[in-house]
């Protein structure tokens, strides 16, 4: 019997984390590339637009820890200062306390509703309803989780030696420790807050009790930004410092504050789990009140404590200026501009990533990740603004330059993307622990070279336009085209030797080839500044 509980206990924690973990993962996958860039963008203007940022965010994500990861990744890759992630997480923390809440709803109860009608909308329904379903789906498995986890332990209620245990944590500080390291061993404060909520609704735990759990719990949760900001820059481990500082602090007033913060709880709610859950909220509703204010100041200590500095890349364009739209040729020399500065941001992506080839990085990695969303989206911002003049009678040289400035932005996004794949080959590279010959890495640098030549040259064409420049880049990547194919032949011979694992020869021809399109993309861009009649 005591078995068969546990294994119910356990079956609906798995279900629980695994449904969270899917739902997150399906929801960034599928629904927020574009949503999560306005609302990111919006984040960054005040501190209180960035704490509805990360309410919003978590409760879409259904998970403080993966929006508090995301702040952390887009601040070590340079998209945000740390001054504006310090909003997103406070917001995240407020967002959070809702998947709480429906458990005191009962959300439990109907659950399996969600989980057939996501099954069949997933298997039966087509384009953005497939997706939509599988969120579905992944939402009831949380809460059917948390219904079989109820089940297990109603029982318990009878058990006089489980009664006993919490009758146990008479000093807070014990509950607050006990929050901390269940939450920072399974890297979920929802989890531990809702089976709270259901161990009162048993009648197994009181509010007394539960709520310095509440507090350990929401410092465990900053365990997961803590561990994430291990493999991020100095920027990275800003946030994910500052983020435990706030629960800590919270922690501390909070407890400082107990015995009235028990009986404004107690005013609202005469039911436990309500409580338990208001308590939840309003925990992290003092933090945000405490650190608002103060967010500036608060910036500036910690960037003085740890002074170093990482750099910032501005996730939206920075010349396409609307007010130009009706003069053609300024607002021809603002894309103009903002084309140099994605060819410039796919330069330091096609760097980052032949680095990772032979040191490689997960910070690198993830910034790589989150820098390609920037060139992405900056191609289809040029691309907006390019449809915005077009709608003009246009001159035929104009029409030229216009076609042409699509397809160069088209080109730098496309260099951005063969760098993400070099830097998924530099990850597979490393997880596998292969080797190259230093023969094959001699290679390596030489086109590695002459490829970063070809994209220096290009930014340097589309500042102004230079025949002799454009030659240099058509010439050069010939020359790329027959040391690739030379250094084919040589790794075919190393192979056919055995003086290489045969391991490495696809990842180091996959690696050569995508060198060799970046330069091919580079000689487009050539070509179609070459088009344009006139110096752009």
């Amino acid at each position: 019997m005591i078995l068969k509980t546990f294994l119910i206990f356990a079956t609906g924690l798995t279900l629980f984390l695994l449904g969270m973990f899917w739902l997150s993962t399906t929801v960034q996958r599928n629904f927020t590339s574009t949503r999560i860039r306005e609302h990111f963008a919006l984040s960054v203007k005040r501190p209180i637009y960035g704490i509805v940022t990360g309410a919003f965010t978590t409760i879409l994500f259904q998970s403080s820890s993966a929006t508090s990861v995301l702040a952390v990744g887009l601040v070590g890759a340079g998209l945000i200062s740390f001054f504006h992630s310090l909003g997103i997480i406070l917001g995240a923390d407020i967002g959070t306390t809702l998947t709480v809440q429906l458990v005191v709803w009962k959300i439990t109860d109907i659950s399996p509703v969600f989980i057939v009608f996501g099954s069949l909308l997933w298997l039966l329904g087509k384009g953005k309803w497939k997706p939509a379903g599988e969120a579905v789906l992944y939402f009831g498995l949380i809460f059917f989780g948390l219904s079989l986890v109820s089940y297990a332990t109603e029982p318990l209620k009878d058990s006089e030696a489980f009664i006993s245990f919490f009758r146990g944590i008479e000093h807070p500080l014990y509950g607050l420790l006990i929050g901390f390291a269940v939450t920072a061993l399974i890297q979920s404060s929802a989890v531990t807050i809702s089976v709270l909520v259901i161990l009162a609704s048993h009648g197994l735990i009181y509010i007394d009790i539960a709520i310095p759990i509440v507090f350990g719990a929401n410092i465990g949760t900053a365990a997961t930004a803590l561990l994430a900001s291990l493999t991020s820059n100095v920027e990275g481990k800003k946030c994910a410092i500052s983020h435990f500082f706030f629960k800590l602090t919270g922690a501390v007033f909070c407890l400082l504050i107990l015995p009235p913060f028990l009986d404004a709880v107690k005013i609202l709610s005469s039911e436990t789990p309500q409580q338990i859950a208001l308590g939840h909220f309003l925990f992290n509703c003092v933090i945000v009140l405490i650190f608002t204010p103060i967010l500036k100041p608060f910036a500036s200590l910690v960037e003085k404590m740890i002074p170093q500095k990482g750099d910032l890349l501005p996730i939206w364009p920075e010349f396409l200026d609307e007010r130009q739209l009706f003069n053609v040729h300024e607002a021809l020399n603002c894309t103009r501009k903002e084309l140099e500065r994605e060819t410039v941001i796919a330069q330091k992506m096609v760097g980052m990533s032949v680095r990772l080839i032979e040191d490689f990085s997960d910070s690198e990695k993830t910034s790589i990740e989150y820098i390609e969303s920037v060139v992405d989206n900056l191609r289809h911002e040029i691309g907006d603004y390019l449809c915005k003049i077009s709608f003009d009678t246009l001159s035929i040289e104009v029409s030229q330059k216009l076609f042409s400035f699509s397809a160069i932005a088209d080109d730098s996004e496309r260099i951005a993307d063969h760098a993400l794949t070099l830097s998924n080959l530099a990850e597979r590279k490393h997880r596998r622990k292969i080797l190259f010959t230093e023969e094959a890495m001699s290679d390596l640098r030489k086109i590695t070279e002459l490829v970063l030549e070809n994209i220096a040259d290009v930014i340097g064409l589309i500042r102004k336009k230079d025949g002799e420049t454009i030659e240099t880049i058509i010439e050069r990547e010939d020359l790329i085209d027959r040391v690739v194919r030379d250094a084919r032949g040589r790794h075919l011979e190393r192979h056919y030797k055995r003086l290489c694992t045969p391991e490495a020869g696809p990842i180091f021809v996959d690696i050569l080839i995508h060198l060799e399109r970046i330069s091919d993309h580079c000689e487009n861009i050539a070509e179609h500044i070459q088009d344009i009649g006139a110096s752009a």
